[in-house]
């Protein structure tokens, strides 16, 4: 059959909002762009055009021309061995989004798709389509699904009353101000359109989202939001990281096993939590400096940001200010916290270190007889609160900015103890703190509960337990716990169990 006829039959079968979302996720806004030469606002005014004409016109044809050139281009595209192109991204983000709406095109070559992944140099785990999705266009999706045909113009009126929001941008006015969101899709264009509006003007991103959140609160909630669904419960999905669908994130598990009894022990307990949560996993025992070195490379690879988070779990000896690693030198820990963060790869999303190691030899001394022979071892303010807010100073968006960011931040660490104090553990099962983290984790998955909820849970449950010094002293005592946190968003242990074979097979 004509290649021509297949791609219009094709089209044809897709309903209107199901085109609104594959143009979304398509148009991915952290995909990599051309900067040298290019005028960012032009080429950002052209991606936009075909929803401002399909809203202002309540006509697809300019969507379906736009998706008839992507086919088009993959179907001409020669996948070069080594070089990572532009194109390798979109067409992955392409399958990816036509997998997740269930429109593969049926002469979509997924030879082709392979050999992109190949050269991202992707595992079998990592071929699966859900990871190449971006989590926080899925989150944005379900807000504009939790919103009825009446909300989005609601929120398009806010927008149009903030100059600063609109000056310069020609396809405002293509739309006008006010629209009719009944046809079937016009809500979805008209709702990506703000999002990609305000994540091209550097308004939003994946974490900073307080401009969308405060058009959505202008809202009335009785007209503009579905039946079972708030204004607050919308702004709060907005409120946590964005980690849907598989995979959770990566996981990297660091263990020394020199002097350290059950540390094969922690591995699995580890590896076994992480692939609950859905993480892929890879794991170095007897980590040296060269080995975390290669690791820091690795995890610099392009195929890493398709992953929603990262999670590091490293458990050996340690004190005040370093930890001990196979070879016996230490390293640094302010040098390991700080080198990871800062990353490209992970930017804007979150980081979870759990630093299992001792800080110091202080324990906290329990005396008395009735304790020898005892032991484990033998809100932010409501947007809509004006009183509140109209005392408050006013913080204007003139001395906003999103662009630039620490490196520290989206980061949590987890530390086994707290300062100067022994990390304790048992005699064959290795680390108690390990072990009592993996336990809640493991209780708390489809509970909705974050993942500092869980921490503060893991600091009372681990404060309760006697240990007892491996020593002649035999000294009982407790150990206590702490993290420190440069979150910006609620991070949520995910709804769904991933069993152990849950194996995840590249494209057939």
């Amino acid at each position: 059959m004509d290649e021509v006829i297949q791609v219009t039959q094709w089209l044809s079968s897709i309903t209107p909002r199901k085109k609104a979302k594959l143009f979304f996720f398509t148009t991915h806004a952290d995909a990599p762009t051309p900067t040298v030469g290019s005028n960012d606002v032009d080429t950002h005014e052209e991606t936009q055009l075909p929803l401002a004409t399909t809203v202002a016109l309540h006509n697809f044809k300019n969507i379906d021309e736009f998706l008839k050139k992507k086919v088009n281009t993959f179907s001409c595209y020669n996948v070069i061995e080594n070089e990572i192109t532009k194109t390798d991204y979109e067409y992955l983000r392409f399958y990816s989004a036509c997998k997740y709406l269930d429109v593969v095109p049926p002469f979509l070559d997924l030879e082709k798709i392979s050999a992109i992944q190949n050269k991202f140099e992707m595992t079998d785990e990592e071929r699966d389509y859900r990871l190449l999705l971006d989590s926080a266009d899925l989150v944005l999706e379900k807000v504009c699904d939790s919103l009825k045909p009446a909300g989005v113009p609601q929120m398009w009126t806010a927008l149009r009353k903030d100059r600063n929001l609109i000056r310069g941008v020609k396809t405002i006015e293509i739309i006008g101000f006010f629209v009719d969101p009944n046809p079937t899709g016009i809500k979805e264009c008209l709702f990506f359109f703000i999002v990609r509006h305000l994540q091209m003007i550097k308004k939003i991103s994946r974490v900073n989202t307080n401009r969308l959140e405060r058009l959505i609160a202008q809202c009335d909630e009785s007209s503009a939001c579905e039946e079972g669904r708030t204004i607050d419960f919308i702004i709060d999905s907005l409120r946590c990281y964005p980690t849907e669908l598989y995979p959770f994130g990566s996981c990297l598990i660091l263990c020394v096993f020199e002097d350290r009894d059950g540390a094969m022990q922690e591995i699995e307990k580890t590896m076994e939590i992480s692939r609950h949560l859905g993480m892929i996993t890879h794991t170095e025992k007897n980590p040296t400096k060269e080995t975390i070195e290669l690791v820091k490379k690795e995890l610099m690879k392009p195929k890493y940001q398709f992953y929603s988070s990262f999670t590091c779990w490293f458990m050996s000896h340690g004190d005040s200010n370093s930890m001990l690693l196979a070879d016996g030198e230490t390293m640094e820990r302010e040098w390991f916290l700080t080198s990871f963060p800062d990353i490209s790869t992970f930017q804007l999303k979150p980081k979870v270190f759990f630093m299992v190691s001792c800080l110091g030899a202080n324990k906290f001394r329990l005396e008395g007889a009735k304790f020898k022979c005892q032991s484990a071892t033998c809100d932010y303010y409501d947007i809509g609160s004006a009183l509140i807010r109209n005392r408050m100073l006013d913080i204007t968006d003139s001395v906003r900015d999103i662009s630039y960011v620490q490196p520290m931040m989206d980061t949590l660490v987890a530390y086994s103890t707290i300062p100067d104090h022994l990390s304790g553990r048992a005699n064959t099962h290795g680390s108690i703190y390990v072990d009592r983290a993996c336990v809640l984790m493991s209780e708390n998955i489809s509970r909705g509960r974050s993942l500092t909820e869980i921490l503060e849970h893991l600091s009372q449950d681990l404060h309760e337990i006697l240990q007892e010094t491996m020593d002649e002293d035999r000294i009982v005592y407790k150990q206590a716990c702490h993290y420190d946190s440069f979150f910006r968003k609620t991070l949520k242990l995910p709804y769904t169990r991933h069993p152990k074979e849950d194996v995840h097979s590249a494209p057939q």
